[in-house]
């Protein structure tokens, strides 16, 4: 990966530019680790399903408790009920029951595989970086405007504060975004959005406030948002966020 995939413009939401930043290379910069990513995704998309399906055997079938016609004599094969299996309304052989899909995944894993797929983006030129939602008030119009100044399409993962109510309701009825905290952020939704949209309090790494004019190397460092708290914390169980 070269050095400028490693560098992101922080935009204001009208699109202007800010400052260039540079990304952290331990969260950014790591060689994706494609087979990782793919046990990390189909553990959380175990995770998701319900496990509740369930078919009724033949002791759970109302009915049936006579034989249907004696044993010998009518020249047809034996039959002891009308709920065995091969009877029509007779109860399901080796049908499915409710049951966990959940699958382990280890905390380190999640966080490595997290690293990859965010380096992947990065890699891509898909990560994408604003100052601060600053919208007044909810308005779907609003948060659809800046998407559209900052010349996003696609699949969108946004990535804002826990508090920042208003733009998690401006971006609510957007289809092609989905809105996440920090300490949501998985594998999974990261690979499936075709951006990845940090604000400068979100953004994972040493180097996440740190602006600078384009060119120039980073003086000081803000505080970090750890990658262990970006790891969806139901990633251990296989659930996405």
């Amino acid at each position: 990966m070269t050095s400028s995939n490693l560098k992101v413009m922080r935009r204001a939401i009208d699109g202007s530019e800010i400052a260039e930043v540079d990304l952290d290379p331990a969260v950014f910069g790591v060689v994706p680790n494609v087979a990782l990513m793919h046990q990390v995704v189909a553990a959380q998309a175990a995770g998701a399903r319900a496990g509740t399906q369930s078919t009724r055997t033949r002791a759970e079938v109302r009915g049936g408790g006579a034989k249907p016609f004696r044993q010998k004599g009518t020249g047809r094969a034996r039959q002891g009920s009308t709920r065995a299996p091969q009877w029509s309304g007779g109860g399901v052989a080796l049908g499915p029951k409710p049951r966990s899909y959940k699958q382990r995944t280890p905390r380190k894993m999640a966080q490595a595989a997290l690293r990859s797929a965010l380096s992947d983006r990065a890699a891509e030129g898909r990560v994408c970086l604003v100052d601060r939602w600053r919208f007044s008030e909810p308005k779907t119009r609003d948060a659809a405007r800046a998407l559209e100044a900052l010349g996003l399409d696609g699949r969108l993962l946004v990535v804002i504060e826990p508090d920042d109510l208003v733009a998690a309701l401006s971006f609510s009825n957007l289809r092609s975004v989905k809105v996440v905290w920090p300490g949501q952020l998985s594998t999974f939704d990261v690979l499936r959005s075709d951006w990845v949209l940090f604000t400068s309090a979100t953004l994972p790494g040493v180097n996440q406030g740190a602006e600078v004019p384009a060119g120039e190397p980073v003086d000081d460092v803000a505080p970090s948002v750890p990658v262990a708290d970006a790891v969806d914390r139901g990633s251990d169980e296989g659930e996405p966020a």
